[in-house]
């Protein structure tokens, strides 16, 4: 399909497809990054639904739950760990990368500069703002758009250059997350319990353990009870800072992401430039080495009794490297099958793709309807296969409404609206 060179044709990772072309041969309407980023938005649900439904400690540590987890010897913690938790959000970047990339190639070719993206980013890390602020404080837009200002100072860089800049970012992300959070697992361990140069330390991180969990007593308490000023009060005088704390924490995972995202999208990884033997090879190479790898970390977790430094050694200090692994072989699984997803799920999984801003931040609200007490009020009470069933129900919302819109509108509401702020013009919205 040749798109257009209209501002209507701009696309990016939020599934900013242009609805305005009409559909031409069925292998044409195939839009390989529309049908990954469904899949991810899909999973950063199943990866996030515990911090929904629970307080946000218990998104690593099953002891933060408010009601037994119901998940005996830990072993839905470790499938989530191997299959979902780390990776959504891996492939979501990779395609954010990809599709700043995508845009800038629209743009160049009506002659404008990236001033027109960094436009686009500075809306997208205000949405961010107003995500932390007043829906949830898991929001990945902000230091998303905040990396991307550093990415768009690459994107004329050679694929190469991206490529391997991306990676030995990537590698001294590894080689900063162990060095900083290994230790911990070795402290939080018999040994540490009965070393006595290691008593002090240890008593100074139980401390923090306790620490850390009463700063969330205040939110925790304001989201069961429905109190929600009270909640918002809290997160802009006392959590302020979180959002560059967490720009931070994954900086040395998002910015090289992005990076390999942008160098995979020129060599033509999502549209064919790889024989698809190569692809399923190589894919399943990554899934099934990073998978075992995350197991092994999975077990050694559960033996460290899934304590609080263990689970947070074992997700921050020791999964990056195999997750890279996990990531692309996804990626590449996803692209040499996303031709073949034509049918009626692959067309709606494609829709919550093309509306996946949208999709993104209505995910959160919808979360806020079923957990916060002045809703359904359902924080707290719910246990992991429960909380498993919430996810089963949203995915069916997502999949009904993004292809019924869809048919009717030519973008997803936020993607409309992102587009308008963009370029400062109020685009028709219906068909």
């Amino acid at each position: 399909m040749t798109a257009t060179l209209s501002p209507q044709a701009a696309e990016d990772v939020f599934g900013d497809t242009p609805q305005t072309i009409a559909p031409v041969a069925a292998a044409q309407r195939i839009d390989t990054l529309d049908f990954i980023r469904g899949l991810a938005v899909m999973g950063i649900l199943a990866a996030n639904i515990v911090a929904f439904g629970q307080p946000m400690d218990a998104y690593m540590y099953p002891a933060a739950f408010q009601t037994d987890p119901g998940d005996p010897g830990g072993w839905m913690w470790i499938a989530q760990f191997i299959l979902i938790d780390g990776k959504m959000r891996g492939l979501f970047t990779l395609l954010f990368g990809a599709g700043m990339y995508l845009f800038m190639e629209k743009a160049w070719a009506r002659g404008a500069t990236r001033r027109l993206q960094a436009w686009r980013l500075t809306i997208l890390m205000l949405f961010g703002m107003v995500h932390f602020f007043f829906i949830w404080t898991g929001d990945i837009l902000f230091y998303y758009a905040l990396f991307g200002f550093v990415a768009l100072a690459c994107l004329r860089w050679s694929i190469k250059a991206q490529l391997w800049v991306g990676l030995a970012g990537y590698m001294l992300g590894v080689l900063f997350y162990t060095g900083l959070l290994l230790p911990w697992l070795i402290v939080d361990t018999p040994f540490g319990e009965s070393a006595p140069e290691l008593l002090e330390q240890r008593a100074g991180m139980v401390a923090e353990i306790e620490n850390t969990l009463a700063r969330s007593e205040v939110p925790n308490a304001a989201i069961a009870s429905g109190d929600y000023a009270t909640l918002v009060t809290h997160r802009i005088t006392e959590q302020w800072n979180e959002p560059l704390m967490n720009a931070f924490l994954f900086g040395f995972e998002t910015l090289p992401l992005m990076l390999i995202g942008v160098a995979l999208y020129r060599m033509g990884f999502f549209n064919g430039g790889v024989e698809r033997g190569k692809l399923l090879r190589w894919g399943w190479i990554g899934l099934i080495a990073g998978g075992l790898a995350h197991l092994g970390i999975g077990l050694i977790v559960q033996a460290s009794g899934f304590s609080y430094y263990g689970t947070l050694a074992g997700f921050v200090g020791m999964s990056p490297l195999p997750r890279l692994w996990m990531v692309l072989g996804l990626a590449a699984l996803l692209v040499a099958w996303a031709p073949s997803a034509t049918g009626w799920l692959g067309e709606r999984v494609r829709a919550a793709g093309r509306a996946a801003f949208t999709n993104y931040l209505g995910t959160s609200v919808v979360m806020m309807l079923v957990f916060h007490g002045w809703a359904l009020g359902l924080f707290g009470q719910l246990n992991r296969p429960q909380l498993y069933i919430v996810v089963a129900l949203a995915w069916v919302l997502m999949l009904a409404w993004s292809k019924a819109w869809l048919d009717r509108y030519r973008y997803g509401p936020l993607e409309w609206l992102w587009r308008c702020l963009t370029y400062r013009t109020v685009f028709p919205l219906k068909r």
